[in-house]
């Protein structure tokens, strides 16, 4: 007989890790099936230079820190691993302006209902701002722009889920050697450091100063008797008459082995794609959960995510040192010919000083002999890096939700079921072009060359590490796929958690917001 749980989470990023730490707590049995790996320090792709890509197709085969989805209009970028997006997120952890929630939501859904529930997840992830000490060259940067186009009264720094030291400066001596960041204990247990400014916030917090899932609310989930099983992709869910049935592959090296277990409850929380690619196959597919609305799949939206590269001749911009974003100019109230918008600097990892910095691999010997002589010339190509004239103009823009998430067959229309993406970029044009301008108007306010991607001049083409919608949360099974409380309509037991049951585009990093709607969540059930 399969294992049973109280609750099985599907996921363990912001929606996931929130319900398994407060279900946890309240004396639940909770298992929760990330299909990614538990990463570490060691085992970054930055330190092996290996592992970077998650393959849906053939997760034995590649089950790296970064899924990527390509589609016709959009492509999507997400984390694979324990703590999901919190892992390759730029650590921003804001919350939405109170028009967020104008209109979409169930009229449950407000700030002000949501207020408690955004300072937990403040508190949860420690967070911080930029401390005056350590202002990145990019920071002034936006400062700048801001005051000399005139809206310098809508710059302010960010709310980051990073660990600083007050004591720390660029002045130091190797300021962004690991040998400067302090050690330190959190309030879940975990130890961690304070921030160096070495550009890695993507790609792996070597001294982990950045709040990460796993640090904070997965260990107290874990603290509290809940079971993490990474490697485990969850393909289809059955109906019982007291639960779910949840099947899975376990990711092997090379092999896949299939299980399953049972949960009373289950919260799906793999994400905007995940959680909704996963319903439409047991309604479509499957055929396991065929009462699903019919409302599953659409409402999606990219959250307008924007970056415009620009250059700086002769001047210093540094863009993979500091954290990787740290201040904004909002736009959000619409001043801008009624679009919203938010804008934010940019920064990017140096791929080539990490790689040089760790040759030798795991081998000792090599890595012994070699180590002073590659940390050398990392600290110089770091120096001497080419790219440093560069700044990433970044944001995001009040999109319209008007794509569709589908299966569909390769092949013309044989062979195995994918998921499909529709997205028509007409409706939202204007939105993320009043972004570009902005960007435009900025680098020309402070004497840069702004390169925009032809990507979008060309042919509206976007990227979004924020994707939103696919199973909205709705008043009923006729305009949503889950209610205020993140329950399926027509499913008792079975939620969504995550920022596929977001209704509309926030127009800022939503990662605060789907935590504080999974605490939401968590509340209501808790209190039923």
């Amino acid at each position: 007989m399969p294992e049973r749980f109280d609750a099985v989470i599907i996921g363990s990023g912001f929606g996931g890790s929130v319900l398994a730490c407060r279900l946890a707590q309240a004396g639940r049995s909770v298992l929760v099936l990330e299909r990614g790996r538990d990463w570490s320090p060691e085992t970054y792709p930055s330190v092996t230079q290996d592992d970077w890509i998650y393959d849906v197709d053939e997760p034995e085969n590649q089950n790296g820190w970064i899924d990527m989805r390509i589609f016709p209009r959009m492509a999507v970028v997400q984390g694979a691993g324990v703590g999901g997006g919190s892992l390759i997120y730029a650590n921003v952890f804001i919350e939405p302006e109170d028009n967020a929630f104008d209109g979409g939501w169930p009229p449950e859904i407000t700030k002000d209902k949501l207020k408690p529930h955004f300072e937990a997840t403040g508190e949860m992830l420690a967070v911080e701002q930029l401390p005056d000490g350590q202002l990145t060259e990019r920071f002034k940067l936006v400062r700048e722009g801001a005051e000399k186009a005139g809206h310098g009264d809508r710059f302010r720094k960010l709310d980051l889920a990073v660990s600083f030291d007050e004591d720390w400066h660029y002045g130091l001596d190797d300021p962004h050697n690991t040998d400067k960041s302090k050690r330190f204990q959190n309030a879940q247990g975990c130890e961690q450091g304070t921030c160096i400014h070495c550009g890695n916030c993507d790609i792996g917090c070597p001294v982990q100063a950045k709040n990460t899932l796993d640090l904070n609310y997965l260990a107290e989930a874990k603290a509290n008797g809940a079971e993490i099983r990474p490697l485990h992709l969850v393909r289809q869910l059955r109906a019982l008459s007291n639960g779910y049935l949840v099947s899975f592959d376990k990711v092997g090296d090379g092999v896949l082995e299939p299980g399953s277990v049972e949960g009373t409850e289950v919260y799906l929380a793999a994400g905007s794609l995940g959680s909704t690619e996963l319903l439409l196959r047991c309604r479509d597919e499957h055929r396991t959960l065929p009462d699903l609305s019919a409302k599953l799949g659409y409402g999606w939206c990219s959250n307008g995510d924007f970056l415009t590269p620009t250059l700086y001749p002769g001047r210093t911009v540094s863009p993979t040192r500091g954290p990787t974003i740290t201040g904004t100019i909002s736009f959000l109230d619409g001043a801008v010919d009624g679009q919203e918008f938010f804008v934010q600097d940019g920064g990017f990892p140096d791929l080539l000083g990490n790689a040089i910095e760790n040759i030798g691999g795991e081998n000792a010997m090599f890595q012994g002999f070699f180590a002073g002589i590659a940390q050398g010339v990392a600290r110089l190509a770091r120096d001497c890096d080419p790219m440093t004239s560069l700044m990433p103009w970044f944001g995001q823009a009040v999109d319209q939700s008007v794509g569709r998430m589908k299966l569909g067959r390769k092949f013309f229309g044989l062979g195995d079921f994918e998921l499909e993406l529709d997205w028509d970029p007409g409706p939202s044009e204007d939105a993320v072009q009043a972004l570009v301008d902005m960007h435009l108007e900025l680098s020309q306010a402070t004497g840069g060359i702004p390169l925009v991607p032809p990507s979008w001049s060309l042919m509206k083409y976007l990227v979004t590490p924020h994707p939103l919608g696919g199973c909205n949360m709705g008043t009923s099974a006729a305009d949503g796929v889950v209610d205020h409380r993140g329950r399926v309509f027509g499913y008792d037991g079975l939620y969504v958690v995550d920022g596929a049951v977001i209704p509309r585009a926030v127009g800022l990093n939503p990662s605060r917001t789907i935590a504080a709607i999974a605490e939401h969540i968590a509340a209501e059930r808790l209190a039923a």
